[in-house]
């Protein structure tokens, strides 16, 4: 049984993992309001809050090897590994519903494109898009493969940008079957870029899962089927984008240290 310990740190010895309990329900309030305030960067992580990089060391995060991480420190903040491609880096707190909070600075050449694979499936993606017109599934704001934008947040080059997404994961029966699709609300740079958009299985061939997979990502999407959480993906896309500022605030009491 369950111990009632809020903020504490639980160890559940026989699977393995901790769990620590910043929320208390086992569903989020229908109620909660998102409308995060992105007017000043950076944005101080709020109460309940999971901090996974503050500028500083990089434990929260391992590579698809279950590794420390080869991403370096730059100024304070983690670079992907440009030139790699795929050597995404994940978070060892697996979460279920969440508010995802992240900063980032695309490079001065190149395409600039990273992204956020929450859960490792679904991907609200990174790039340099601020000077296109016509925007698409594939542009920064955009759930990708899923949802183009609502409009075009996207900033220049050489500017912080941030990410505030509220993630509803898409809930599985006991076969992993999706019986409820999931939502993604997002705000980028202060405007509201994706409004509870529904997903569901995952589209993307090239998904951490699917591409380029190790035994250590097996057992985490096979668990994942099984408990509807999972973790954040950093991704790296040969690209050497730049992140600060990286937490996530579960909305529930399913969020774990793997």
């Amino acid at each position: 049984m369950k111990s009632i310990l809020p903020l504490s740190l639980i160890t559940f010895a026989s699977i393995g993992f901790l769990a620590i309990e910043t929320a208390t329900a086992d569903e989020p309030s229908k109620e909660m309001e998102f409308k995060p305030d992105q007017t000043q960067l950076p944005v101080k992580p709020p109460a309940g809050a999971i901090v996974l990089f503050d500028g500083g060391n990089t434990v929260e995060f391992v590579s698809k090897l279950g590794k420390p991480i080869n991403w370096p420190l730059v100024d304070g903040t983690l670079e992907s590994s440009g030139g790699q491609k795929a050597n995404h880096i994940v978070s060892k707190w697996h979460f279920r519903d969440a508010d995802i909070h992240a900063e980032f600075l695309l490079p001065a050449t190149g395409t600039g494109n990273s992204g956020l694979y929450i859960h490792g499936n679904y991907e609200m993606q990174i790039i340099h898009s601020a000077d296109k017109k016509n925007l698409g599934d594939a542009d920064l704001g955009a759930l990708y493969g899923f949802s183009k934008p609502l409009v075009n947040a996207a900033r220049g080059r050489g500017v912080w940008q941030v990410y505030d997404i509220r993630y509803r994961a898409p809930r599985r029966d006991s076969d992993g079957r999706i019986t409820e699709k999931g939502t993604i609300t997002a705000w980028l740079n202060g405007q509201k870029v994706q409004d509870a958009v529904r997903f569901g299985e995952p589209r993307s061939v090239y998904h951490p899962y699917r591409s380029g997979t190790t035994d250590y990502l097996k057992a985490i999407w096979k668990k994942q089927k099984a408990t509807t959480t999972g973790p954040l993906f950093l991704q790296d896309h040969g690209n050497s984008v730049r992140f600060r500022n990286v937490w996530i605030r579960p909305l529930d009491n399913h969020a774990y240290r793997y």
